[in-house]
């Protein structure tokens, strides 16, 4: 006899790879059905929630491909990456990986981004506000302290590199256009920030060293750091008018000083350190 824990896992596979036989044996049916029907109602109901989940978070996808390949590969997706959380709107986050390896969509080469892209989009509606933030903040610093900072960014942020035209396609295929735009796949790749600004979800093309900025900042590299990153890629790289930007338009909304190599009681490691949120 199965414990409570095995039974539930069992059921798990079950219900996602249809291997009826692993958990009939430990059901009853409901309502005067047999174990086999009400195990496919429960199965039918899962899927239609991870489809609608799908089809929410990947309008673009469905588009490009059409309802009968995208249900395909939302079946295969789903019974190898079944949902984690409680929330079935956070469901779908490796959708983009699982189709770089899915062999049905291996000529559509530009398909993975679009839907990472698509994914970044779906994530900065769902992600939590913040103050609006003020540059001005940024003006205390003393000047020594700068190469020190370390930026946090919005929660709605993220940031993307394709080889592929990304942006063209995702534009293209918007409520309203007709799908028939022309674009070229050899016309170049983008690098993307998108961001939440009230209601609205943008997505800003980014030059090679803004890029490399935003994304050491978001591994939480100093700015000094990120400075170096994006020198790399364009030596006449201007930081104030980076920080000015990206503070004021509000992808950089907080930051941390470590203002003195002092001990402090409070932290214990070292360094005295202020939070300081830029508004």
């Amino acid at each position: 006899m199965p414990s409570l824990r095995e039974a539930q896992e069992s059921f798990a596979r079950g219900l996602l790879d249809a291997s009826d036989s692993a958990v009939l044996a430990h059901l009853a049916g409901a309502r005067g059905m047999s174990a086999a029907a009400s195990l496919a109602v429960y199965r039918n109901s899962t899927f239609g929630n991870y489809h609608g989940a799908l089809r929410e978070a990947y309008p673009v996808i469905q588009r490009l491909v059409g309802k009968a390949f995208f249900d395909q590969a939302a079946d295969d997706f789903i019974r190898i990456a079944p949902s984690t959380f409680g929330d079935v709107n956070r469901y779908g986050a490796g959708f983009g990986d699982f189709l770089a390896s899915y062999p049905d969509a291996r000529e559509l080469v530009y398909l993975p981004d679009v839907a990472r892209l698509e994914w970044a989009v779906h994530q900065a509606f769902q992600a939590i506000d913040v103050a609006p933030p003020q540059i001005v903040r940024l003006a205390e610093v003393p000047p020594e302290s700068l190469a020190a900072l370390r930026f946090t960014l919005h929660p709605s942020a993220g940031l993307l590199a394709s080889p592929w035209p990304i942006l063209a396609i995702w534009r293209a295929n918007q409520p309203g256009c007709d799908g028939n735009a022309s674009i070229d796949l050899d016309s170049g790749g983008v690098r993307l920030l998108v961001l939440r600004r009230g209601l609205d979800v943008d997505i800003e093309p980014l030059d090679a060293a803004e890029h490399a900025a935003l994304v050491a900042l978001a591994a939480h590299a100093t700015l000094a750091e990120a400075l170096d990153a994006a020198q790399a890629r364009d030596g006449d790289f201007d930081l104030g008018a980076f920080l000015q930007r990206h503070a004021a338009g509000g992808t950089l909304v907080d930051f941390t000083l470590a203002l003195s190599p002092n001990p402090s009681p409070g932290n214990g490691r070292g360094e005295r350190c202020d939070r300081c949120a830029i508004q």
